[in-house]
């Protein structure tokens, strides 16, 4: 059961999604839900299915009191680090919130302060409060549709379907078609993939 985190102070979840892929950006959401939300669907976004994420993303751009969403790009992401990278996208997605929040839960175990707000870490929080669920199923749902436009460009990798993650079939296409300006260089791709039993 999803909770509150402190119904006395103005709170923002921020979650992303995309760190483990091979292309496209990493993104994140900054989200700050009114006391009384409540959603029966509202859940982990990877324990939800894309429909209900879909059915989701609507509702809580329509319900919150302030969200926003931030994409770092693949050229960033070999700049500076994947960590720094998703870390980069949570406080550009915060920047953007058109509410200053006075606290803010991240999911996972790893941030930098932003703009002396304090701030909490939260293992698997994205299981646990609402503003990290409904942060994760915004930037989950933002971030595939992005791969779904860039599926249109470059049918051959499938992004429709993995999303840019690292699946067998993802894996061969890059062997076979080498890799595109939306693949991360730094992930080493395709030297990788050319070692892989496929």
């Amino acid at each position: 059961m999803l909770s509150e985190y402190n119904s006395n102070l103005v709170v923002a979840g921020t979650d992303e999604a995309g760190r483990g892929c091979l292309c496209g950006p990493v993104t994140a959401a900054a989200v700050i839900l009114p006391k009384d939300f409540y959603h029966p669907l509202l859940n982990d976004s990877k324990k939800m299915s894309e429909i209900q994420r879909e059915i989701l993303a609507p509702i809580i751009k329509k319900e919150a009191i302030s969200y926003a969403i931030a994409h770092i790009d693949p050229k960033k992401i070999d700049e500076i680090n994947i960590l720094n990278a998703s870390i980069l996208a949570m406080h550009q997605s915060l920047k953007k919130l058109s509410i200053s929040p006075e606290f803010i839960i991240v999911d996972g175990n790893r941030f930098k302060p932003f703009q002396n707000i304090a701030y909490q870490t939260i293992v698997k929080g994205d299981g646990k409060y609402l503003s990290i669920a409904a942060a994760s199923v915004l930037a989950k749902t933002e971030r595939d549709q992005y791969m779904h436009k860039l599926h249109l460009q470059y049918p051959q990798y499938s992004w429709d379907k993995n999303k840019g993650y690292p699946t067998r079939s993802h894996r061969k296409a890059i062997v076979e078609h080498g890799m595109t300006n939306h693949h991360r260089k730094s992930f080493r791709c395709l030297p990788l993939q050319q070692s892989l039993d496929l």
